[in-house]
């Protein structure tokens, strides 16, 4: 049996236990059980955001993003392609910093869009500017070695 990781839920931010050999499996979450992988980014937000970057057994990788950004609206669909190649190895959440701006705070983000890549709460990396999906998956690979 394999280890088991802490998934959770993109829809009910639920933690679900996922066997890490299953997590190709396309498993449901065990409370409202809608797919754990939705092949899309997740909108992260102050009460959800906890379940997603530290409590999680999966890198989470943030774009941190405005309305009214026109870089940050040209790089949208670059980042929702960039969800359907790394999941389920990695999480994408999209944070709006004119919403969640005690985040973007949190985090020091100084210029949009921002791409954090986080693993158990810590930040391991981080880059400024918009990105095309290769350069995302790239950059995000290259990252987590």
């Amino acid at each position: 049996m394999s280890e088991a990781l802490l998934v959770p839920c993109p829809h009910c931010h639920a933690l679900n236990r996922v066997p890490a050999d299953k997590l190709n499996d396309n498993g449901t979450c065990g409370r409202c059980k809608h797919s754990l992988f939705a092949g899309a980014p997740v909108t992260l937000t102050a009460g959800n955001f906890a379940a997603h970057a530290e409590r999680s057994d999966l890198p989470l990788l943030v774009d941190f993003w405005a309305p009214w950004c026109g870089p940050c609206r040209s790089m949208a669909p670059a980042f929702t392609a960039a969800a359907t190649q790394l999941e389920p190895q990695v999480r994408l959440g999209k944070v709006n910093t004119e919403e969640e701006q005690g985040l973007a705070a949190r985090f020091g983000i100084r210029s949009i869009p921002t791409l954090l890549l986080i693993r158990h709460g810590r930040e391991i990396a981080r880059q400024a500017g918009a990105m095309s999906t290769d350069d995302i998956r790239r950059w995000t690979l290259s990252k987590l070695g």
